[in-house]
């Protein structure tokens, strides 16, 4: 049996600041950038939903926070499973496409999901550093 979805004014809102980000955000971001318009639960209640629907998806930090991304870019073959990159100095966090996880598991093992995040200073942090 199929799960309705609920679409509610707080679940569009979180949704529309993850879709208009660059980058991955935290819950702390989303909180911040919503203010008073709902509190933390509800937030980590969105978030969970979202992600079942597979609207977003979870990115894993290198300080084990876990931070949201809009799956616009991985909806044609939709895996998660693909490698992040976590800039040491202005700590963004992104996606980069094209670098899909494979595993081969022990038979009788189940795959859910993989985080890899690499981390380094991303090509922004770089360029600025030249100037």
């Amino acid at each position: 049996m199929k799960k309705n979805t609920r679409n509610t004014k707080a679940k569009a809102e979180i949704l529309k600041f993850i879709n208009s980000s660059t980058r991955a955000v935290s819950h702390l971001d989303i909180q911040k950038s919503l203010g008073e318009f709902c509190d933390r639960v509800t937030i980590y209640r969105v978030l969970e939903r979202l992600t079942e629907e597979k609207s977003i998806h979870r990115i894993v930090n290198v300080d084990g926070v876990i931070n949201y991304a809009s799956c616009s870019s991985c909806a044609a073959h939709h895996t998660h499973n693909h490698v992040h990159f976590s800039c040491i100095n202005c700590k963004e966090l992104s996606c980069l496409e094209n670098n899909e996880i494979t595993l081969t598991l022990p038979e009788g093992y189940q795959f859910k999901e993989a985080f890899l995040t690499v981390s380094g200073v991303c090509k922004e942090c770089v360029d600025r550093s030249l100037v």
